[in-house]
């Protein structure tokens, strides 16, 4: 059984981090371009795909465009009550990194896999383990304590985020995840 773990990157240009997760063995590496997300995901035949990147709009809006609804979305503003800082979905960068997500999730749906929004610096608040702002070496260090191996020599914080990704779809798998805002369309990190 193998999970798939996705830090995505607003743009192609910059590094989106891709993990398979296979029992707590992580295999990782840093991809661009939405073809290489979609053919790497597809070849590692995933029970479930998890990304960090907002993955359904705010209700009432239909587009990114629509400026007039709300900024926030129910899984948002349960993070927000928790003390768990996000960006709303809607402003600033944060639109392409949106839109990019919802785009693969449809398509990953349409082809029958089961995708869940993954929020790697809240999971990681909630496993007591260092965020990447405290350094890579810590990060990797924690996600090791958790017993996850093949994290030898990675210094990309993407990787460990996506390494972070798929853990959480591992947890959500074993029901031992919670699902914040709409249970559809929340975001998953760790029961505490």
């Amino acid at each position: 059984m193998s999970i798939v773990g996705l830090d995505l990157a607003g743009v192609e240009k910059r590094p989106t981090g891709f993990c398979i997760l296979k029992g707590m063995i992580a295999e990782t590496s840093e991809i661009h371009n939405d073809e290489e997300i979609i053919q790497q995901t597809i070849n590692a035949k995933p029970v479930i795909v998890a990304i960090d990147a907002p993955l359904y709009l705010p209700p009432g809006r239909k587009n990114l465009e629509d400026l007039q609804g709300n900024h926030l979305r129910e899984s948002d503003r349960a993070l927000l009550k928790m003390g768990i800082k996000i960006f709303p979905p809607t402003l600033g960068p944060m639109r392409k990194l949106t839109m990019r997500g919802i785009n693969l999730r449809k398509f990953f749906e349409k082809r029958g896999l089961k995708v869940i929004e993954a929020y790697p610096g809240g999971a990681q608040d909630i496993l007591e383990i260092p965020r990447k702002r405290f350094g890579i070496d810590k990060l990797r260090l924690g996600l090791e304590n958790l017993g996850i191996t093949g994290l030898g020599g990675i210094t990309s914080d993407h990787i460990l985020d996506a390494v972070t990704c798929a853990y959480i779809g591992k947890l959500f798998l074993e029901n031992k995840a919670v699902v914040y805002g709409n249970p559809t369309e929340g975001i998953v990190l760790p029961k505490k």
